[in-house]
């Protein structure tokens, strides 16, 4: 408990906490000159080293120097190179939020940009766009833009609750808070697409929760309520590559009742809910 100060003066009181913090060391990063030296992109994959390929090929058709991060846990690795593309093996079927949180503990840019492997960089695919609103606006943490023309955010609403019995919790679909200040396409939102630009140090002080290793996008964003400030533009748009089946793949991907009842009580207990809905 913080020590309390009490001032009175005839019929007025007045208490306040005292709050002593140690100050934060400042991480800086080397601006440089372009945008390979500001952002890294970086990706998960597994088992689908075709759509890895195309993405990196589309890549390079407008980036062909930006470093490329890949995180890997599929059953048999295969050979990914290229130039400026560190490629990480894990143990097998690791999991979605464990390379995640491999791929970002190896970037040494202020940003880094989020891609799916399945997705395609198109000529209105501009990184540059996204780091232009970021460095004109210093607090924001998360811009996420579209995927194949589809705006995908919301907003989560959340009641804590009492002691006894914990608290609720809702995601609201297309739902925003505010526009964001300056620019007409952007919203203030909660959580944003599988495609964004971040920075780099306020993320990880987030994390992603490797207990999630077969379905995981919310989970993040919970993880960050109140802690990053997270927005949506339209206009900043990525292609996305055809679906193609894979029998092996989806039996991973797909996420059974069994794992659905675990994921839940992992967020009763961890985030202390009563209440989900997603």
């Amino acid at each position: 408990m913080a020590p309390v100060v009490r001032f009175s003066f005839e019929d007025h009181v007045a208490i306040f906490p005292i709050l002593i913090r140690r100050p934060s060391v400042p991480v800086l990063y080397d601006p440089g000159k372009d945008i390979n030296s500001q952002v890294t992109i970086i990706t998960k994959t597994f088992l689908r080293y075709k759509e890895l390929n195309v993405l990196i090929q589309s890549i390079r058709k407008f980036y062909p120097n930006i470093k490329i991060i890949v995180a890997d846990d599929s059953l048999k690795p295969e050979n990914v190179s290229g130039n400026n593309i560190e490629h990480y093996i894990m143990p097998p079927a690791q999991g979605w939020f464990a390379g995640r949180n491999l791929a970002l503990s190896q970037v040494r840019t202020k940003y880094f940009l989020w891609v799916d492997d399945d997705y395609l960089f198109l000529k209105e695919t501009r990184v540059e766009s996204f780091v232009e609103i970021m460095e004109a606006i210093p607090e924001l943490d998360v811009l996420g833009g579209e995927v194949s023309g589809e705006q995908f955010h919301f907003i989560l609403e959340y009641d804590e609750g009492d002691e006894e019995e914990g608290g609720c919790l809702k995601r609201i679909n297309g739902g925003f808070h505010q526009p964001l200040s300056g620019y007409n396409e952007c919203v203030l939102v909660d959580g944003v697409v599988n495609y964004f630009l971040a920075r780099t140090e306020a993320v990880r002080r987030i994390g992603f929760d490797p207990f999630l290793k077969r379905v995981g996008h919310t989970e993040f964003f919970i993880d960050a309520l109140g802690k990053l400030l997270v927005a949506s533009c339209k206009g900043l748009s990525i292609g996305h590559q055809t679906h193609r089946a894979q029998n092996e793949y989806d039996s991973y991907r797909t996420q059974g009742k069994l794992e659905e009842k675990r994921k839940l009580a992992h967020h009763f207990f961890k985030n202390y809910l009563n209440y989900i809905k997603y």
